[in-house]
C-alpha cells in the first residue's frame, strides 16, 4: 500500500481523443479532472499510434525501447522475461495473490501489450458491453489492485469521418465514451472504492494533424492528449505541465508503492513530490 493510503489503481483510457474532450460535451470528465491533477497538452509518444502509445503507458518506456506496434501487438506476445515490464508485471510479482484485470476494446493491448500467464483477467468487447463486463466485475471483484480500461470508438470514429474540433460525429463518440467513463466511475463510487483509489483518466493520442482521417505525426493535434488522475494524496485543481503520456505508468507504480525499474523512462509528475 502508498504511504497515501491507496489500496488500488484504475487506469481508464479511451483511444484517439486527443485533447478534443474541450470541443464536444464531456461532463463527466470535465468533473472529475477537477477533482485532481489534470492537463489537456500531455504528450503522445512518437509516433502517435495505438500500440506504441499504449505499449508506452503500460510498460513505462518510450516506443523505441518496447519495440510494439500495431502488427507487433496483433500478432506477438509480449516477452515475460523483456527488461521492461509492464505495471501488470509489476504487480504480479509484487502480489502473487492480488487480483489485476485488463478490459480493452482493442483486442492486441490484451493479447500482445500486456504479457501472458500472469493470472490477469481479460476481456475484449466492444464499448458498451465492455463497461457491462466491468461493472460485472468490480461487482464480485470489490478487491481489486489494477484496472486498466481501454475504449475505441473515439479513435474508429476519427479513422472513418475525421479527427478535429471540426468533425461531428467524432466528437458524439467522445462524449458518448464521456457517459461509459461516467458508468464506470459510478460503479467505483456505489461499491465505496472511490476513498481509497487513485483513478487515472487518459487517452493514448490525438488525430488529424497530416492526415484528417489518420493519426501518427508530431503534429499538436496528434500529440496534444487529456490526462488527469484524482484520489488520496493529489490536491484537487492541480495543473500539470511536461507530462509525457510514459509517465503513467511511474504514477501508476508510485500510487501502489511498487518499486519502479530502472530501466523505464517514466518520470514521477511534480506534484506527487510536493
Amino acid at each position: 500500500m502508498s504511504s497515501n493510503g491507496i489500496q488500488r489503481v484504475f487506469i481508464l483510457g479511451m483511444d484517439g481523443a486527443g485533447n478534443f474532450i474541450q470541443n464536444t460535451e464531456t461532463p463527466i470528465i470535465d468533473a472529475f479532472l477537477k477533482k485532481g491533477a489534470f492537463t489537456y497538452t500531455a504528450q503522445a509518444q512518437s509516433p502517435t499510434i495505438s500500440a506504441e502509445c499504449w505499449g508506452s503507458i503500460l510498460h513505462g518506456v518510450t516506443p523505441e525501447k518496447h519495440q510494439l506496434n500495431n502488427e507487433v501487438a496483433a500478432t506477438k506476445t509480449f516477452p515475460a522475461d523483456s527488461t521492461y515490464p509492464s505495471i501488470f508485471r509489476l504487480a504480479r510479482e509484487a502480489w502473487p495473490e492480488a487480483k489485476l484485470a485488463a478490459f480493452s476494446s482493442w483486442k492486441p493491448i490484451n493479447s500482445g501489450i500486456i504479457e501472458e500467464d500472469l493470472g490477469i483477467h481479460k476481456e475484449s468487447l466492444p464499448d458498451a458491453e465492455l463497461v457491462g463486463a466491468i461493472e460485472a466485475y468490480l461487482e464480485q471483484n470489490r478487491d481489486v489492485k489494477l484496472l486498466f480500461m481501454q475504449l475505441d470508438e473515439p479513435d474508429a470514429a476519427g479513422h472513418k469521418f475525421g479527427y478535429g474540433p471540426d468533425s461531428k460525429l467524432y466528437l458524439e463518440a467522445i462524449s458518448k465514451n464521456d457517459e461509459l467513463f461516467g458508468r464506470v466511475l459510478d460503479t467505483i463510487e456505489r461499491l465505496g472504492l472511490l476513498e481509497d483509489s487513485l483513478i487515472i483518466l487518459l487517452t493514448d493520442h490525438g488525430g488529424g494533424g497530416d492526415n484528417k482521417y489518420s493519426h501518427g505525426s508530431d503534429h499538436p493535434m496528434d500529440k496534444n492528449v487529456f490526462w488527469g488522475c484524482a484520489g488520496p494524496g493529489v490536491e484537487p485543481g492541480t495543473e500539470v505541465s511536461g507530462l509525457y503520456i510514459v509517465d503513467t505508468a511511474a504514477v501508476a507504480a508510485h500510487a501502489l508503492g511498487l518499486k519502479q525499474p530502472e530501466s523505464w523512462d517514466a518520470k514521477l509528475p511534480a506534484f506527487f513530490n510536493k
